[in-house]
């Protein structure tokens, strides 16, 4: 696994529920079942139904953001009893179910948002994602490409992240790079796309390169931590700079005393 990709099962999914959130501000074009492009939705467009299912839909979204998945389930259920075509309360449906731990709910839930709106790239990231947690890397890298195709998806840098961080673990470590350079030229300030090129490319033996890409997050005391500390000392130790390494281990035990990756550092694992 990834190093950088350390995460509690909710954290999993906070990538795809972010999408989602978005998704659910008014503004961007309708689809109808056909695929067809409509008019933006305004506020004038919408019922008193729709503003209902809305309001449950953005509760459903915060408690599930809190790991509350019952409430957030219930939630769905009333925003989807005030509007049953409701698309995003389904794709909602299917990140819940998939924390649960429910696959075969989570995967229905997800084919009902595409018969609904076929060419919402959200719900398609959100079911790659999904399914990439699951082990189902082939299924998931198709549904990431079928998302990065449709026109209208404006959230391009996003899934080229999560398909390169699928493609990792999968061990396309090649296609990986490719996937996470291109997300990296779109949008070279998020710190997650540079962490996870830096990680593929120490395993591709390219030291130089990953010690690029991760030097820039560790110059931003805000977006370093302990894992990018640590990522950092694993390649200067590759690279044989041994000042280096002491001093990343240094931070390490000065600002992170307790991360499991000080006491990898100190037990002298750099090749786990």
């Amino acid at each position: 696994m990834l190093a950088a990709l350390r995460f509690t099962p909710y954290e999993r999914l906070a990538m795809a529920l972010l999408a989602l959130l978005g998704a659910l501000a008014l503004g961007g074009c309708a689809a109808t079942a056909g695929g067809e492009v409509t008019e933006p939705v305004t506020a004038s467009d919408l019922t008193d139904a729709d503003r209902r299912a809305r309001v449950r839909l953005e509760l459903a979204a915060a408690y599930f953001s809190r790991g509350q998945t019952e409430t957030a389930l219930d939630e769905i259920k009333q925003a989807l009893a005030a509007k049953p075509d409701f698309a995003d309360a389904f794709n909602l449906r299917g990140l819940v179910y998939a924390g649960m731990g429910e696959p075969r709910l989570a995967e229905d839930s997800f084919r009902r948002a595409l018969q609904l709106n076929p060419r919402d790239g959200d719900t398609m990231h959100n079911w790659a994602w999904v399914m990439c947690q699951q082990g189902r890397f082939a299924d998931a890298d198709a549904m990431f490409a079928r998302a990065l195709e449709q026109p209208q998806y404006r959230e391009v840098p996003r899934s080229l992240l999560a398909r390169g961080v699928c493609q990792a673990r999968d061990g396309k470590l090649r296609e990986a790079e490719r996937t996470l350079l291109r997300a990296y030229e779109i949008d070279s300030g998020n710190p997650a796309t540079a962490v996870n090129l830096s990680e593929v490319l120490l395993r591709l033996g390219e030291h130089e390169r990953a010690r690029f890409y991760v030097a820039r997050v560790n110059a931003q005391p805000s977006q370093s931590n302990a894992q990018t500390l640590w990522l950092a000392a694993r390649i200067e130790r590759k690279l044989g700079n041994a000042v280096a390494v002491s001093d990343l281990g240094r931070q390490l035990r000065a600002r992170y005393p307790q991360a499991p990756e000080t006491l990898a550092f100190e037990q002298g694992r750099f090749d786990d």
